[in-house]
């Protein structure tokens, strides 16, 4: 038996609940982990609460994060011992995720945790650390230099946000961030940003082009700020999609696309080939400062997790979110 959160929905209702679980119902997989931590993601929040489709299936475990060692394995890959961790896949959507002290899953999703991170250090970056770095790469590939100019960093209070502006800060970026919240102003710029602007500059409609200003950009929001982002993006800028926290539309115009030869990359995190995280990894651990995470995370109880998804979904926690799992 062990300890998770369990997520059910019947006649009774939606309700999450601390649970013992049988070792016995664990899905299907050929790698059994003894989890350490996981985290408190968005996506968690959303299924915590039920205030998003988020869960597929019932009962389910959510956490889409998640470290640990190896317990048992029939996968050539990993043997009992191995500290490897996860991000994504559908885990906590489809398949019992991290929020449990054991989990159990395909090998393939799995990454090998770097020398260079302990075990907290890795659920202080997670998935959102993770999509920042995607989101990173993206940028570079394009041929994006600290020359060509600033770059902007959209909720820059929260987990991918944060990741970001420390990222880009370190490889030499002048960055500039937006964020709802001003007294996280000295939180942000210590993480690396230049200047901190008032969201609300950017959630209003805006004009099909306005003034070009971004190099580029790295976006959560979505909806009427990308549409804004874009159109003040300089010729043939580039901005990287990876969230939708104000809204899954885009009332944007072809504009910025056509006749600045602006790229909108969309990152994906969940389904991401493994090759690509493996690097993405790697270079968390050689560009992000570990010593960041320390501001960057805060660690609580399994049993703190539940009511601390409602904080989250109110947006009263900042940066990321490190659950032990074990107390």
């Amino acid at each position: 038996m062990f300890k998770g959160i369990l997520i059910s929905k019947d006649e009774a209702g939606y309700r999450a609940a601390i649970e013992e679980i049988n070792e016995a119902q664990l899905p299907e997989g050929d790698v059994t982990i003894r989890v350490s931590h996981s985290t408190l993601n968005y996506k968690d929040g959303l299924a915590i609460t039920g205030k998003g489709p988020v869960v597929r299936r019932f009962p389910m475990v959510p956490g889409i994060d998640l470290v640990g060692e190896v317990e048992e394995s029939s996968h050539a890959d990993y043997k009992p011992g191995d500290k490897v961790l996860l991000n994504g896949w559908g885990v906590g959507e489809t398949h019992w995720g991290g929020l449990a002290q054991k989990a159990r899953l395909k090998g393939d999703w799995l990454v090998p945790l770097p020398a260079a991170f302990t075990p907290q250090q890795a659920m202080a970056i997670g998935t959102a650390g993770y999509t920042a770095m995607l989101c990173v790469m993206a940028l570079e590939r394009h041929g994006l230099r600290p020359q060509d100019g600033e770059v902007l960093v959209t909720g820059a209070a929260g987990g991918v946000g944060g990741v970001a502006v420390a990222l880009l800060a370190k490889l030499g970026f002048t960055v500039i961030a937006t964020s709802g919240r001003p007294e996280e102003t000295n939180y942000i710029k210590g993480l690396g940003a230049t200047d901190v602007l008032p969201r609300a500059d950017f959630t209003s409609p805006g004009k099909p082009l306005g003034k070009e200003r971004w190099a580029a950009a790295i976006d959560v929001v979505g909806s009427h700020t990308l549409a804004n982002i874009c159109a003040t993006t300089k010729y043939r800028g580039i901005v990287a999609a990876c969230g939708l926290a104000g809204g899954m539309d885009l009332p944007a115009s072809v504009a910025p696309f056509i006749l600045r030869n602006v790229t909108l990359q969309g990152i994906d995190s969940v389904m991401c080939p493994r090759a690509e995280r493996i690097e993405a990894w790697q270079r968390l651990a050689r560009d992000l400062d570990p010593a960041i995470l320390t501001t960057l995370a805060t660690e609580i109880s399994l049993a703190e997790a539940i009511p601390s998804a409602e904080k989250l979904m109110a947006g009263q926690l900042r940066g990321r979110v490190i659950v032990d799992v074990n107390r």
